[in-house]
């Protein structure tokens, strides 16, 4: 937050003041002003300070952390779905063998799709919980710092 001249609260945020297109516009959007930098702060632009913290090793750790997990479980779970829908239209026999009066085996199955799913979920969150969110938020902290112009703990 910055004061203005007049002495209120501006904010930083673009989409603060915003109205989406269409939403209760009786007049004309007026152009909001852009908020002026300080004078004796020289920050690094944006764009610049971004690349930095892509190229950092910190930031490519978390990348590799995500990507570690994310592409053997979506591709696990994948596969268990197109097996489960292929043996469903190849071998119909076999999906309506009962297992426990109405039940049968494609149900399931299908139940087996839902328990997947949250277990899915559960373990990614597990997973970002302790293996990410603390080295993506200490990033985030450096950018911001960055940001600020105040240099950051990278």
């Amino acid at each position: 937050m910055q004061r203005s001249n007049a002495g209120d609260v501006t904010y930083d945020d673009p989409w603060y003041d915003a109205l989406a297109s269409g939403w209760g516009e009786s007049v004309p959007a007026v152009a909001l002003p852009q908020a002026r930098p300080e004078p004796d702060a020289v920050a690094p632009a944006a764009a610049d300070i971004y690349l930095e913290v892509q190229r950092s090793a910190a930031f490519q750790e978390v990348r590799r952390r995500y990507r570690r997990f994310v592409v053997p479980g979506a591709v696990a779970f994948l596969l268990w779905y197109v097996a489960y829908v292929v043996t469903a239209t190849t071998v119909p026999g076999l999906m309506a063998r009962p297992v426990a009066g109405a039940v049968n085996i494609g149900m399931l199955a299908g139940l087996g799709q839902f328990l997947t799913t949250f277990l899915l979920t559960w373990a990614y969150v597990r997973h970002a919980r302790l293996r990410r969110d603390r080295a993506a938020l200490e990033l985030r902290w450096d950018t911001q710092e960055l940001a600020r112009g105040r240099g950051g703990a990278s």
